[in-house]
């Protein structure tokens, strides 16, 4: 645990440890974004019942079908019409044809729908200027739903066409799984809250804000703690505090500096704990564990540490207890445009600026790579992952790179 650990062992570790939590049922406008809780099965069909997909005339095709329709129109008698929302009450028979509008259920003994733009109607007749296809213009019942079909499988996230589709099945509640409650906490002296009047011996704590931030971008629910001095009893109350939640982020306080008391604490509490310390840059001194069954996460201090390991470990826990089934920002390839060196025992994450040129997806960095620098996350489309074993970049090299966010159209 004293030793560096690589990230994709830390991250197998947070997720086994991360489970879905439990289901409740919320209305379907509340369920935008959630995650279902189980399948949804089609209670009918849909369409129910054979409908016109056009505005125009229900016929036997076999009234109709004749060559040379344009210079010997077929004339048929009109014995009803049919708006959406309307059962027919005619049969159509031989020589016969009832007005239909789009939606509106096939009336029987017909079998196809000329268009209206192909037809000259009156009163009481219409004329059919073209011969159509047996069954043109007709929406079968069950088409797009079959009664019994698994239409939306459990851990699908719901998007609009969820929702609608969700709609139509007259799901008025929908099961999905509760949304992670997330408490924050900032750890240090040298902090002050945006609240509070300070002089030039504080900075600002953006690290909760830009957690919360995350934190609702996953799916999850944000409770700031505040910040925390560097007294052991004020921090150990904050974390027993934090404990209501259902998992615990704190940002600072996890190196081995005078003031850094988050181990002691942590041992004191009896957490059980993983690693301390991760094989990436920026975000080496990270802690993982848990503390009375929940989850707890020491995140770095500094801001762009602390964004980077949110997004490569809790991030992913967020949403495996969200019920997703995939835990990943979305990963493409791209050329690099610099020349970059590095140690070969730690994985980096660059913060990236995506282009096209050419047709040809390239990345450069956002500038200075610090890990105070949060400017470079703000101009950051993407995380470009440089693997341990890789010492050296040049420019024209493949490289791959997470997506931040819908911040850069890919196509």
């Amino acid at each position: 645990m004293q030793g560096l650990t690589p990230l994709h062992e830390a991250q197998k570790i947070v997720l086994a440890a991360a489970q879905p939590l439990a289901v409740e049922k919320v209305g379907l406008l509340d369920a935008l974004g959630r995650v279902l809780a189980e399948d949804i099965i089609a209670p009918r069909d849909n369409p129910p019942w054979d409908n016109s997909a056009m505005d125009g005339f229900a016929v036997r095709w076999e009234d109709i079908k004749q060559e040379h329709a344009i210079t010997k129109p077929i004339l048929l008698k009109v014995i009803e019409e049919v708006p959406a929302g309307k059962v027919p009450a005619k049969v159509v028979g031989r020589g016969q044809a009832i007005r239909i509008m789009t939606g509106a259920p096939i009336p029987k003994g017909a079998n196809t729908v000329v268009k209206v733009e192909d037809t000259e109607p009156s009163e009481a007749s219409v004329r059919i200027f073209k011969e159509v296809e047996r069954g043109a213009n007709i929406r079968p019942q069950g088409e797009d739903v079959k009664k019994g079909d698994c239409i939306i499988a459990k851990g699908t996230q719901i998007r609009p066409a969820e929702a609608g589709m969700l709609a139509i099945l007259a799901k008025s509640f929908v099961p999905v799984y509760q949304r992670p409650r997330v408490a924050i906490l900032a750890t240090g002296d040298e902090l002050a809250d945006l609240d509070e009047r300070f002089d030039e011996t504080k900075i600002v704590n953006s690290n909760s804000y830009g957690t919360a931030a995350a934190v609702q971008e996953a799916g999850g629910v944000p409770v700031l703690l505040g910040i925390a001095q560097d007294q052991p009893a004020v921090l150990k109350e904050k974390i027993k505090q934090g404990l209501n939640a259902d998992l615990l982020v704190l940002s600072g306080g996890v190196s081995m500096g005078d003031y850094d008391f988050t181990k002691a604490v942590f041992n004191e509490l009896g957490a059980e704990m993983h690693f301390w310390k991760l094989a990436i840059r920026p975000g080496q001194p990270l802690a993982f564990g848990k503390i009375q069954g929940k989850l707890a996460f020491g995140l770095p201090g500094n801001p762009v540490s602390s964004m980077v390991t949110f997004e490569q470990l809790v991030r992913p826990a967020l949403l495996k207890m969200s019920g997703h089934r995939s835990y990943g920002r979305p990963v493409i390839q791209a050329v690099f445009q610099e020349k970059f060196s590095k140690r070969p025992d730690r994985r980096h994450f660059l913060r990236g600026i995506l282009n096209r040129e050419n047709g040809v997806l390239t990345v450069r960095t956002t500038g200075d790579q610090g890990s105070g620098i949060l400017t470079s996350m703000v101009k950051a489309h993407c995380l470009i992952d440089v693997p341990e074993d890789v010492e050296r970049l040049n420019p024209g090299d493949t490289v791959t790179v997470q997506l931040l966010g819908s911040n850069f159209w890919v196509c």
